[in-house]
């Protein structure tokens, strides 16, 4: 079977290497946060609502790259178990600031340990000096490429791709 040699594994696109890595963490973080009834998705929702001032849910979009409907769902949801609570905003009535509530705070709090562990996991399958490395590598796509809906790709993005093809097929 040539995807569970050395080589096979070589000849995997980094794509697809990068969609593993994310089934990988997710697994971890369920495994290891599960118990607390919160998927990385809402993880990353309440952590950002908790790092800025009453975002909007525009503003989330924006930090975590989730696109517009699934974070409105996710706001829903986390509403609803009270982890969030949300209110229009006074600039545009159609808008929704978010916030952390009591219990939103206290679940953070409950997970923080999980998380940390899970990303020590993470990280303990690249070697200690590499992964400073890899976890720049990682935050430069993010930043180069920014928040990508799943409606759409970035032009500027296509069209560098396609320059490089040129420049590699002179």
């Amino acid at each position: 079977m040539t995807g569970s040699t050395p080589s096979g594994r070589r000849a995997m696109s980094a794509i697809h290497l990068l969609h593993r890595a994310g089934q990988c963490a997710d697994e971890l973080f369920t495994l290891n946060v599960g118990d607390h009834q919160l998927t990385p998705r809402q993880y990353t929702v309440l952590s950002s609502v908790a790092a800025a001032d009453e975002p909007s849910q525009t503003t989330l979009v924006e930090i975590t790259g989730i696109d517009r409907s699934t974070l409105a769902d996710i706001v829903r949801r986390l509403v609803q178990r009270g982890l969030l609570s949300r209110t229009r905003t006074r600039t545009d009535a159609r808008m929704y600031a978010v916030r952390l509530t009591t219990a939103g705070d206290a679940a953070l709090a409950d997970v923080a340990a999980s998380v940390t562990a899970v990303e020590e996991q993470l990280f303990a399958a690249v070697p200690a000096g590499e992964r400073a490395i890899v976890r720049r590598g990682l935050e430069a796509i993010v930043s180069a490429h920014g928040p990508i809906s799943s409606a759409r790709v970035s032009a500027r993005a296509i069209g560098a791709s396609r320059r490089e093809e040129v420049e590699d097929d002179a």
